[in-house]
């Protein structure tokens, strides 16, 4: 590639891959699995560089690219998941984050995928509905009544969270 083509690059990767990382991590709600899926997603970028710089939002490019990969090492998850329940218990990890962290990402987790991509790009990334809706292709009233749901739903679990905190401090 063209030394031009390669600072064009680093100067988009440099711009963008801390809200793609953030982006990512509120969707799968592990630092080091957004990490690994955004470097993957600018890889593939980098890969196309010559067809995706020239996009309007090479961004957005690189957000559906990592949210399918996102969604193929999920599958790959699942599968682990049911061969590890079928050899028994886990082995038992120490330290923990924070119990509000613990609880958002629960939360986050518990949305169906299209309500959390739709929280993640909003609120995360602080794009517009109709932004949302040019990025994923989805018309901008169904976004708006995905976050709407999101929003009744997270409000819902992370009070019932609240309250079970505090039904535990409070004996």
């Amino acid at each position: 590639m063209a030394g031009s083509d390669s600072a064009d690059f680093d100067a988009f990767y440099i711009a963008t891959v801390r809200r793609v990382v953030v982006y990512l991590y509120a969707a799968c709600g592990d630092r080091g699995d957004a990490q690994d899926i955004a470097q993957e997603a600018f890889a593939r970028a980098w890969q196309h560089w010559s067809k995706v710089g020239g996009y309007d939002d090479p961004e957005a490019w690189v957000r559906a690219v990592a949210w399918r990969l996102m969604a193929n090492r999920w599958r790959g998850v699942r599968r682990w998941v049911a061969a590890r329940a079928r050899m028994g218990p886990p082995v038992e990890v120490t330290g923990s984050p924070s119990p509000d962290r613990v609880a958002v990402v629960d939360a986050l987790q518990q949305l169906p995928k299209a309500q959390r991509q739709a929280v993640a790009l909003h609120y995360l990334l602080d794009m517009s509905v109709n932004d949302i809706a040019a990025t994923t292709g989805i018309p901008a009233g169904t976004v708006k009544a995905q976050l709407s749901r999101a929003r009744t739903a997270l409000a819902r679990l992370l009070g019932e969270q609240d309250q079970e905190i505090s039904d535990v401090t409070s004996r």
